[in-house]
């Protein structure tokens, strides 16, 4: 199958795990979370399973299904996700994931914190033996945030990671997230301790959070050239 192929095969056979349990279901960001949003309103429409909330990780996504016709609602209304489904850009060993490609981690972390069981779509070549061949993005609040890039440079250089973040740009410009944050992206090469490196992360004044989504997945759909292959931790 070709990468979309894949893609759109995750995308419905995660759409078909929304059954009569699941009635808050959180919506992921980007490219294949959109071939999940867009089966999911066939399911629900195909299945007569009415009544079902939504809670998109981003504006774009949010966008994408009220034009389906899917009902939104904020976090705070929802309380509780039954199932969350969303992308990575990297599925390492033990469901280990660098996320934040289309600049929705902070959000996207949010809502799958606050979800009972959260699905990984992803295409073959998502999945890695090691993280780190994708860059880590990581959110900074813009109040000085080349003072807090430098302190990123250190607390990595403490991990064993020698990297140089770069501002994520778009049209050239500082891309802005729906927070109204910035994103730097850390060429990591192998991450040999994504722990270490979540901690160290998180401790620097002026990091909002990262790329590095750890032990929160349940399971991952991986789309191959022989169909879709399930993965748990």
């Amino acid at each position: 199958m070709t990468t979309d192929e894949q893609r759109r095969a995750v995308g419905e056979a995660a759409a078909a795990l929304v059954d009569e349990t699941v009635h808050v279901i959180g919506l992921g960001t980007g490219g294949t979370a959109g071939y999940f949003v867009e089966a999911l309103a066939r399911r629900l429409a195909s299945a007569g399973l009415s009544r079902r909330t939504c809670v998109p990780t981003s504006l774009g996504t949010a966008g994408h299904a009220r034009s389906l016709g899917l009902t939104l609602v904020e976090l705070d209304q929802a309380g509780t996700i039954d199932l969350t489904v969303d992308g990575a850009d990297e599925v390492g060993p033990g469901l280990a994931l660098i996320k934040g490609g289309g600049g929705a981690l902070l959000r996207e972390k949010l809502v799958w914190e606050a979800s009972r069981r959260v699905v990984v779509i992803a295409d073959a070549n998502k999945r890695v033996a090691m993280l780190g061949r994708f860059a880590l993005p990581i959110e900074v609040v813009p109040f000085g945030h080349t003072t807090t890039v430098r302190r990123i440079v250190a607390g990595l250089a403490d991990c064993g990671v020698a990297a140089s973040p770069v501002l994520r740009l778009k049209n050239g410009a500082p891309f802005v997230t729906d927070g109204g944050n910035l994103i730097y992206d850390a060429a990591c090469g192998a991450i040999l301790d994504p722990p270490g490196v979540e901690a160290a992360l998180k401790s620097i004044t002026g990091v909002v959070d990262h790329g590095l989504f750890l032990g929160l997945a349940s399971s991952a759909l991986i789309g191959t050239d022989e169909g879709v292959v399930t993965l748990t931790a």
